[in-house]
């Protein structure tokens, strides 16, 4: 199974949501919440798109070329390529009824798994949104990241003792879902978090921590003043806040204030091992892609999945040699075009 049979697939799925456009670039499913635009006018998902769309990469074909080495260790383990299944949960709101979130779940950490990476799995308005894609992750040998909206302290306390008893790698936080428009409409008590919040929250596992949803140098000082592993620079998809800037927009600045003291990750219209590369050439190291994998889930269950993963890291691979890249050490921002 190769990629365009699983978005064929999925187009025959009665009741998607998604149109599985040939360019998934929120332009066509705009304001559609529930389901999967972004938010108001939804250009923080096109602009996410568009501005990483306009990066051109520099060619240099001249240089002592080895074998090309997708690998990257974090967590203490190994993974063939710095990509990663970001978290989707309530998917059945957001999706269709084709699957339900544990089934969504054990397709991604499944299909990951096989391609040599791991995937983040979702949480929502019910419990069930958290704990059966934990069960998923734990019936895969731990190989998976739950993540935990910002509920109350004691509610991701639970979710976290839940998660180390899943034997999981790590864990993360969307703090940015404090905004998101379903949870507020189910009643849901979901809030920003302070630093020392986020302080006694890190404090009370021994996993790495990750908070996903940082969009400013501030908001990343903050997070590793908290004792984060790592951040994800993301907004949500377009899905929490319109008007924002693109994710790829203020990735260069964060870097730049971070300093290699926690581990960057992005997310936000990356849709090929190319836009891969080039964040990876600003600073990142490593990527969150969220609809793209939920169209292989859907169209392809665990293999499709896997057939995603395995044509973004082909990519990746291909980007890194017509850029005189041996290893994701030798990627650097001279490979971007700056005219």
């Amino acid at each position: 199974m190769d990629f365009r049979e699983v978005m064929e697939s999925a187009k025959k799925i009665e009741g998607f949501k998604c149109r599985v456009c040939g360019q998934c670039n929120g332009k066509v499913c705009k304001g559609e919440i529930p389901g999967v635009g972004g938010k108001g006018s939804g250009s923080g998902f096109i602009r996410n798109f568009d501005k990483l769309n306009d990066i051109k990469l520099n060619m240099d074909t001249i240089y002592a070329a080895e074998k090309v080495d997708t690998s990257i260790e974090l967590f203490g383990k190994k993974f063939q390529f710095p990509i990663f299944a970001a978290p989707i949960g309530g998917l059945v709101a957001c999706y269709g009824e084709k699957l339900t979130d544990y089934e969504y779940s054990k397709a991604i950490v499944d299909g990951c798994k096989e391609a040599g990476i791991v995937g983040f799995t979702g949480d929502g308005v019910k419990d069930e949104f958290f704990l059966n894609p934990v069960k998923a992750i734990e019936e895969n040998g731990g190989w998976g990241i739950p993540t935990i909206k910002p509920w109350r302290k004691d509610e991701v306390i639970e979710r976290l003792r839940a998660a180390e008893k899943a034997g999981v790698a790590a864990v993360a936080m969307d703090i940015d879902a404090a905004g998101l428009a379903i949870l507020a409409m189910a009643g849901k008590p979901v809030s920003p978090k302070s630093v020392e919040e986020l302080k006694e929250i890190i404090g009370a596992t021994h996993l790495p921590f990750i908070i996903k949803g940082i969009m400013t140098v501030k908001g990343a000082l903050k997070a590793l003043e908290a004792g984060a592993y790592g951040i994800v620079i993301s907004n949500h998809g377009g899905r929490v806040l319109d008007h924002t800037p693109a994710t790829v927009e203020v990735l260069p600045e964060i870097v730049k204030a971070v300093q290699g003291r926690m581990k960057i990750f992005i997310d936000g219209g990356i849709r090929t091992g190319l836009d891969v590369l080039k964040v990876l050439a600003l600073g990142a190291d490593g990527v969150l892609i969220g609809r793209p994998y939920a169209v292989a889930a859907y169209g392809g269950g665990a293999e499709g999945v896997a057939a995603y993963t395995k044509k973004l890291g082909a990519e990746l691979a291909e980007g890194m040699v017509m850029t005189g890249c041996n290893s994701l050490k030798d990627i650097h921002e001279d490979i971007i075009f700056k005219g």
